[in-house]
């Protein structure tokens, strides 16, 4: 079942209960020991109360009219059957099979403990036809009970198995951990008691790991406590029926406090703490009257009668054992505890001295065990037990079979990738020596290059170096002062784009001029030229910034007119002074600024002289692109913006 039911509805307002809501017309339903155990004390009292907003032909109320007979049989037998046959009735008016299968098997499980075992058996029957698989093994759980309560052992111990068998096939923890439970009890009553413990902390680790405290969780805890008691282990079993209690209590499960009393009763009777064996004897008198169940009342009147004849009062042992019987009544069906009450009624009248009716009360339980413990039914039970092993061997085998051929293809699909992995590592390897050879023939061609650049660029130095040797001997033969002047300019222009070729060529990098160190250079070698390096100071203020050749050649062109402009006009009559060269980069263009502390210039004259070197600037700054200001204060000071990436 789902953790919540939907059903549409539209003329519900908006009303909740505990574990029933209607939001937005829809009802909301989240039911108990499916994914939660959040089973509070008023847990039935609020789903009964829900009843009443459920509409009549809604499949949801068959649902919870299941879960309120289911789970008021653990307290109040009567009124959980009165549920019950509320559901059915229902169910066959709107035919609905599914659920008249299940009411039908929460019918046979309160039947069964208000000792009607025929009809219990068949309501179950009943319920088989109408229950998917899946959800069949609380039908065979509860048929095995049956079985049990009639004495037939062997055919509890099958549909135990069954219930095995849906578990396993259907993954259902639950159905697991409750046959393992029925099962140890099946062997705890043949006496088997290391087997039956076996069995019942097997179920338990089951219940534990599934996490939800519910009714058979805590029942078999009680079962495991009773096999510690006959495995003579007092203090593991008084453990384990103190958590029974704990949960039984929380949860209002007295059919299981009544249970586990009656075996703390047997223990502490065993030990001689006779008033606190009575006290329990009581509270499981009294559970078993709540709970209104007449095999529980006859049980607990029996463990009164254990506690009387160990305490040696035989006269109130035999009463209780008398009252117990007679709450059985004739059709009791559960011939092995009839025979226990019997073996303790005899030894109560042997203790008062009536032999007689003790040797009656010693024969009539030794009848009764003989119909319960038949040699065909401890054969079917062993048989079954055997299968039940070689299956869960063969299953262990086929599992173990699995787990092999799942290791053989995991080897085989591992070899096959490690094989691809080889040859992918093989060709990668080949085309790695293939780009390394490749790589290579391109290292040595980029050398053969660089090396032809920096050739070109030596011989280019070479050439404009024998150009301004041809210059200076020309200069020394003029007489005009005028031609020597534009000779002059030509030479230190000359010089200027050797000076940038010398660069390319001494610092290794052929593509980029390093400005800063160029003007520093060039700013000495027009000094020099003019011999002003005494008077006029030189100051390249700017952080070093690398420029591609065609770029800087057009600016060292312009800052040389520039400066040897200064030095020609700007300081007359042998003047001191500065020249200051700006070179930055900022936001992708390039921002030059030459200027001077000199006499500045006139305002309708620019440059003054041939106005060749004013129209090569004028060239040069179009060709990069640029514009080009002047500011004629305190010195004459030229101010340039270039595009870079135009310019580059």
């Amino acid at each position: 079942m789902n953790k919540f039911f939907l059903i549409t509805l539209f003329l519900i307002s908006f009303s909740g209960f505990a574990q029933i809501e209607v939001r937005n017309g829809l009802f909301l339903y989240d039911e108990v020991f499916v994914e939660s155990d959040d089973f509070q004390s008023d847990y039935l009292e609020e789903l009964e109360k829900s009843l009443s907003v459920i509409p009549i032909d809604s499949v949801l109320r068959l649902q919870v009219l299941n879960d309120l007979g289911y789970y008021y049989h653990t307290r109040n037998l009567k009124i959980a059957l009165g549920y019950i046959e509320m559901g059915l009735e229902e169910a066959r008016d709107k035919n609905e099979s599914y659920w008249e299968g299940k009411l039908l098997v929460s019918q046979g499980a309160i039947l069964l403990r208000m000792e009607q075992l025929d009809l219990a058996e068949k309501a179950l029957t009943d319920a088989i036809s109408k229950i998917p698989e899946n959800e069949s093994w609380l039908l065979y759980t509860n048929l095995g009970y049956v079985y049990e309560r009639k004495g037939i052992l062997g055919e509890a111990f099958v549909y135990a198995s069954k219930t095995l068998e849906i578990g396993e096939k259907y993954g259902d923890t639950k159905a697991v951990a409750m046959a393992y439970s029925d099962m140890s009890n099946l062997f705890w009553k043949q006496g088997k008691f290391d087997a039956a413990l076996s069995y019942g902390l097997k179920s338990l680790e089951i219940f534990e790991k599934r996490g939800l405290k519910d009714l058979d969780y805590d029942f078999t805890f009680h079962l495991v406590g009773q096999y510690m008691v006959d495995l003579d282990r007092p203090k593991e079993a008084i453990v384990y029926f103190t958590k029974s209690v704990e949960i039984g209590e929380r949860y209002g499960f007295y059919n299981n406090l009544s249970d586990t009393y009656i075996a703390m009763a047997n223990l502490q009777a065993k030990m001689g703490e006779f008033s606190e064996a009575q006290i329990s004897g009581l509270k499981a008198l009294r559970y078993a009257e709540l709970l209104e169940n007449e095999f529980m009342i006859m049980r607990s009147y029996m463990s009164l009668g254990k506690v009387g004849n160990a305490s040696k009062d035989f006269a109130k042992a035999a009463d209780y054992l008398e009252t117990s019987i007679l709450e059985a009544t004739e059709n009791f069906g559960d011939k092995f505890y009839l025979s226990l009450v019997y073996e303790e009624l005899s030894k109560a009248y042997e203790g008062q001295g009536n032999f007689q009716k003790s040797l009656v009360a010693s024969r009539k339980s030794d009848e009764l065990r003989r119909d319960v413990f038949t040699a065909e039914a401890d054969k079917q039970v062993a048989q079954l037990q055997t299968e039940m092993d070689v299956a869960q061997k063969e299953n262990t085998i086929m599992l173990q079979e699995a787990k092999l051929s799942r290791q053989r293809i995991l080897q085989v699909f591992y070899l096959t990738l490690a094989g691809v992995l080889i040859i992918i590592l093989f060709l990668l390897f080949r085309v790695f020596l293939r780009k390394k050879k490749y790589s290579t023939l391109l290292e040595k061609k980029n050398e053969e290059k660089e090396f032809l650049l920096k050739e070109i660029h030596h011989r280019v130095k070479n050439n404009l170096e024998t150009i301004s040797s041809l210059l200076t001997l020309q200069i020394a033969k003029i007489g005009d002062p005028k031609f020597k002047q534009i000779m002059e300019d030509t030479y230190t222009r000359v010089q200027s784009m050797g000076m940038i070729h010398l660069s390319l060529y001494k610092e290794g990098n052929l593509k980029k001029v390093e400005m800063k160190e160029f003007f520093n250079g060039l700013g000495r070698f027009v000094f020099d030229t003019f011999d002003a390096s005494d008077r006029i100071r030189f100051e390249a203020n700017m952080p070093p910034i690398e420029l591609d050749v065609d770029v800087a050649i057009p600016i060292g062109l312009i800052v040389n007119e520039l400066i040897s402009n200064s030095l020609k006009y700007a300081f007359p009559n042998q003047k001191s002074g500065q020249i200051c060269v700006q070179l930055l980069e900022k936001e992708g263009n390039l921002y030059l600024k030459v200027s001077d502390d000199g006499i500045g210039i006139m305002e309708d004259s620019t440059i003054k002289g041939t106005g060749f070197g004013r129209e090569l600037i004028s060239l040069l700054t179009r060709q990069l692109d640029g514009k080009m200001t002047l500011v004629n204060d305190e010195g004459a000071a030229f101010s340039f913006e270039f595009q870079l990436n135009t310019a580059a």
